[in-house]
């Protein structure tokens, strides 16, 4: 479970990695007061979409029950497809203005929709409300780390690995929506 969980968010939190390293390279000198609220927001906005995706999923689990591992085994089929295919298709400049808390949070939800999606799987698949809080707060955490390193080490490591590290994410979730199948 610990391990998945891990999985998981690692491979959600690479594009607010690759947001924030990238961006770091406009922002200017970086110390930890100064990105550690930046961090907070990815955080919570990446968590919290993550819980609303399980909230959307206990919903419709009542409605669709038996074909619920099917829908999220192609919810994350679909969000890791969608990684990939944004990954090669990308110019490669994930570049966004982190400067003020409505462009931060405008990036932390552009690279966290995937975890709403990912949190309706969840639930549509059967796990249990305590799996779901293990996530949340792993997720929180690595997202948190994720975006602290990715402003620290700055634009260099992303422009080098970064559709690398997104293709590895989908195919991560294509594997954990497989996972879901059995």
């Amino acid at each position: 479970m610990l391990l998945e969980a891990l999985l998981l968010s690692l491979s959600l939190c690479v594009d607010c990695f690759a947001v924030s390293a990238c961006s770091s390279v406009s922002y200017g000198e970086t110390s930890l007061g100064k990105i550690s609220p930046i961090a907070l927001v990815f955080g919570f906005v990446q968590a919290g979409l993550l819980v609303a995706g399980w909230l959307l999923g206990d919903v419709f689990l009542g409605l669709f029950g038996k074909v619920a591992k099917i829908v999220g085994f192609l919810l994350l089929l679909y969000v890791g497809l969608s990684m990939i295919s944004e990954a090669v298709r990308s110019s490669g400049d994930e570049s966004r203005d982190l400067h003020g808390l409505k462009n931060v949070v405008i990036a932390s939800l552009a690279t966290s929709i995937d975890a709403l999606a990912v949190g309706a799987s969840m639930s549509l698949s059967g796990g249990s409300t305590h799996d779901m809080w293990v996530n949340w707060a792993i997720l929180f955490a690595t997202t948190f780390l994720s975006v602290i390193a990715g402003m620290e080490i700055g634009g260099a490591l992303s422009k080098r690995f970064g559709k690398t590290a997104s293709i590895v994410g989908g195919l991560v979730l294509i594997a954990i929506g497989i996972f879901v199948l059995r």
